[in-house]
């Protein structure tokens, strides 16, 4: 590996963000109110693996993609899965949910594998409309006793996290063989998608 890589701060941020979701699992007992809202909001993202590999590749594509995708579309999605996630606290119907939230990780990740490109509009309307089934999952499964607006903040901040990932991830396209580990990581995305997209269509 480049030997300037060792020694920036990139893999002290990537650490960081292993290490703050990794510790987030010893606070799942706590149910109750804002700190529950809380903790429950930050732990949804990272719990089910077709909702994480999604939001990584957002980060993934946006570096893959560079300026302005780069910030863009990390921004897009959580502000729009809080939108779908108000929907989902409402109890406002939204079909298919489990096979659009397996479906995104499938296309997110065959768009990193492909590099794909197109208009900025499109990517941030296909992303915004990804977003929206991964907001009402979470919406609909807030626990009871817990703060609903505590428990929006949480997955928004776990969300942001989850992209910040795939940004510093994406960041190896400046090298050739990062490319590759990009595009890898991408096709591994799309493996995971496709195999939750399977289950939710009741042929796994």
């Amino acid at each position: 590996m480049h030997d300037s890589l060792r020694t920036t701060p990139y893999w002290r941020s990537l650490a960081a963000i292993v290490l703050t979701l990794g510790s987030l699992p010893a606070w799942a007992h706590v149910e109750q109110g804002v700190a529950g809202g809380l903790v429950s909001g930050l732990l949804h993202p990272v719990m089910g693996p077709d909702h994480l590999v999604a939001m990584v590749a957002v980060g993934l594509w946006g570096a893959q993609l560079g300026a302005p995708a780069i910030w863009l579309l990390p921004v897009v999605f959580p502000v729009v899965m809080a939108l779908g996630g108000l929907f989902g606290v409402a109890g406002v119907p939204l079909p298919f949910i489990e096979f659009g939230i397996a479906l995104s990780a499938l296309l997110l990740g065959l768009a990193v594998a492909a590099r794909f490109r197109a208009n900025l509009v499109v990517m941030a309307v296909l992303v915004g409309l990804f977003a929206i089934f991964h907001g009402h999952a979470h919406g609909t499964e807030l626990p009871q006793s817990a703060n609903a607006m505590a428990f929006g903040v949480g997955f928004v901040i776990s969300t942001g996290l989850l992209h910040l990932a795939g940004i510093l991830i994406g960041l190896l396209v400046r090298w050739p063989v990062g490319s590759a580990v990009v595009r890898a990581c991408g096709a591994g995305i799309a493996a995971i998608g496709l195999y939750y997209l399977s289950a939710a269509s009741g042929l796994a």
